[in-house]
Order: C-alpha cells, then structure tokens, then sequence
C-alpha cells in the first residue's frame, strides 16, 4: 500500500486547531530519540507569551509526543531567553511515575490517570490533585511489510486474531476475504508489540476490545501487551524499525513513524462504505466524537472506537499532559503555565500541522486554554 503523505490538514468542522502529526503519538514507554518527521515548521518568536517564565523545567513521559514537544520546546526556548525545557521521552508509565514521586513539573500519557494515581498524586500537588489536559491527538497506524502487496485491508477481528498469534500465515482465509484478487503469500505473520509500558499499546487493545470483542478477551486497560506469542521491540520507533525491516512484519506505532520510514499501513474495515486509511484528518473524525468523562478541571476523554462513521479512522490516541491544578511548586509554576498557554495555544497547535498530528477539537481545546492559567 502507497502511503499518502498529508501535509496538512484542511479545516474541519471541528474549527480545529491543527495538532500536527509528526509527533508521533507513540506512547507511552521508550527512549525513542529518533525524530521521524523530517522538516518541521518554526513559530514566529513574537507569537509565544514567556510571560514570568524563568529557569527549568523538568518534564517527562510519553515518546507519542516527543516530536511535537521537540517543536514546542525548541520555539519556546528561541522566544524566552534564560528558559530550559528538558522533556525526557520514557513513557507513560514512566511519567506519570516521576510526576508523582515530584520529580517533574508536568508528564506526558497516552492515558489518562488511573483512580489510584489520582490519590497517589495528591500527595505532590498539596492541596489539589493531577488533572488531565489534552494536548496532541493522532492516529495509530498498523504497519506491515509485505513484498508484493501493496494495498491490504483488515478489520478488527481479524486483526485481533493476528495480534493474539490465532491467525498466523498471510493467506489466511480471513485476510483473503477482505482482499479479494490480492496475491497473498503462504509467509509466516510477524506480529511485533511494544516491550515497554504504553499508552500507544492500550489504545490498541482498548479498540480491539471494543470492536472485537469475541475475538479480544484481554484486559483493555493495561498498559504492558497482553497476548501471548508475537515479537517485542522497544518504543514505537522500535516497532517500526521491526517492521520495516522484516518481511512478513505487522506492528502498530503513530502514523509519523510510518511517514518517515515510508512504511504501508493497513486499511480498515469500520463498516463503513468504504475501507478508511490511516491519515490526521481520518483520526481527526474520530476523535471529534470524543465526550469528556473527567469532571471538573479534569479533560480525561472518552474516545469511540466502534465509529462506522464515513472516513473515521477509530484507532486513535490523545495524550495528555499531566499537571496538579493546585500545589505546583512556586519556582516553576510560572515557566509551566508559560509553556502550557504556548502548546494549547493557535499558535503552538499549527506548528504541527505538517508533523501528522490529527486537530484536537475546537470545544476541547477551548476548555484547556481556560484552565492552564488557573493552575496554582
């Protein structure tokens, strides 16, 4: 399959504030350094408001972000002298746990906290607690390598059976019947899977679960991969190289991954009229019929992944930085705020618009510039 490059995203109805793709959405868990994106649009330092920005700040968590935090650090720093953001890309999981052990301002997940992390973090956040605000959305690509097939489609519960080892050559009837006259070869699947804790990984299983959920008995909120048998490889930037270099290969990881190592991704069958791609603005229609589930000044999001919707793609993730509504120490409650206002902002949102990032919602957005100045 030929992968279209977007380069953009037209305005949709969502009036959305472009949430570039480069980033890759690659949640939760690894070191990727590696930046997939290739040439990324700067900001004009006059559009970003240092406000009392000062010092450093310390940031860590999810590699589906690091491309775009990789943007936003480079043209806050350019536009606020004497100001170091040092945002580690180890994970989710990772985040969140130097979050609440104090160790960073704000972390990065592909998740929103869980109850007892919520507990867990109020005893950093004196007096307030860690709330969720979404900041970068994309799709989830299924990445294959497959010689002589270059267009292939799959629905979910044939990929769930791929990823849980119960179907396992290429020309599987089940394959076969959603690509009738392809050539299908008799070559063993590779099926690799993140080795680190991922937001990216649950997301997977959580579409799996809900739109196959005969055929994906596995626990939908974990983080760690959960079925037996398949290939493990560290990060999104692991899965991809995995996949790209293996034939026979299927792996999932954010769609900048596929991007820059020119890696043909899967179709799916949603029910609808015709198979959807994965691109932004497919994700973009997706994630626009995500509700708010947290209460108060807690974004946490309810995304559906059973959208039969025409040009929806469902596997999608939103990731969130993490930051105490109240309790944030003194010394760099300003610079976060500063930061923050930056990323939610027009501004910070349209400088990943070529980074294959899908919009986040107009109404969404709006709700997290209200709130990022009220943190305390």
């Amino acid at each position: 399959m030929k992968l279209h490059r977007k380069t953009g995203l037209r305005a949709t109805a969502l009036g959305a504030l472009v949430v570039s793709g480069a980033l890759v959405l690659t949640a939760c868990g690894s070191d990727d350094n590696a930046s997939p994106a290739g040439e990324k649009k700067t900001a004009s330092a006059s559009n970003v408001k240092c406000d009392d920005a000062k010092g450093q700040l310390l940031a860590a968590g999810s590699t589906a972000q690091k491309n775009a935090m990789d943007l936003w650090v480079k043209n806050f720093q350019a536009a606020c002298a004497g100001v170091e953001v040092n945002y580690q890309a180890i994970g989710s999981g990772g985040g969140i746990t130097k979050f609440n052990q104090g160790q960073v301002a704000f972390a990065g997940s592909d998740s929103a906290l869980k109850e007892e992390e919520v507990a867990e973090s109020q005893k950093i956040c004196k007096g307030g607690k860690g709330i969720n605000l979404p900041m970068v959305g994309g799709p989830v690509a299924i990445g294959y390598k497959l010689d002589g097939v270059d267009d292939l489609v799959l629905d979910a519960p044939t990929l769930a059976k791929i990823f849980d080892s119960k179907i396992t050559k290429w020309n599987d009837p089940a394959i076969a019947k959603l690509n009738p006259g392809a050539k299908l070869p008799d070559t063993a699947i590779q099926a690799f899977h993140r080795s680190d804790e991922s937001g990216t990984t649950q997301n997977l299983g959580k579409y799996l679960s809900e739109a196959a959920p005969a055929d994906w008995k596995h626990d939908p909120k974990t983080k760690s991969w959960p079925a037996p048998g398949g290939q493990a490889a560290n990060g999104s930037s692991g899965v991809a190289a995995a996949v790209k270099d293996t034939n026979g290969a299927i792996g999932y990881f954010e769609l900048s991954y596929a991007t820059a190592s020119n890696i043909s991704t899967v179709k799916l069958n949603t029910g609808a009229a015709q198979p959807v791609e994965a691109t932004t603005e497919n994700a973009s229609k997706a994630i626009a019929a995500a509700k708010i589930k947290g209460t108060g000044n807690d974004l946490a999001l309810s995304l559906d992944y059973k959208t039969k919707a025409e040009g929806a793609y469902p596997i999608i993730l939103v990731t969130y930085e993490i930051a105490c509504d109240k309790g944030n120490k003194a010394e760099t409650l300003p610079t976060l705020k500063a930061f923050l206002n930056y990323t939610v902002s027009e501004e910070g949102q349209k400088v990943l618009s070529d980074a294959g990032y899908a919009p986040l919602p107009a109404e969404i957005a709006t709700k997290v510039r209200e709130i990022v100045p009220t943190l305390s």
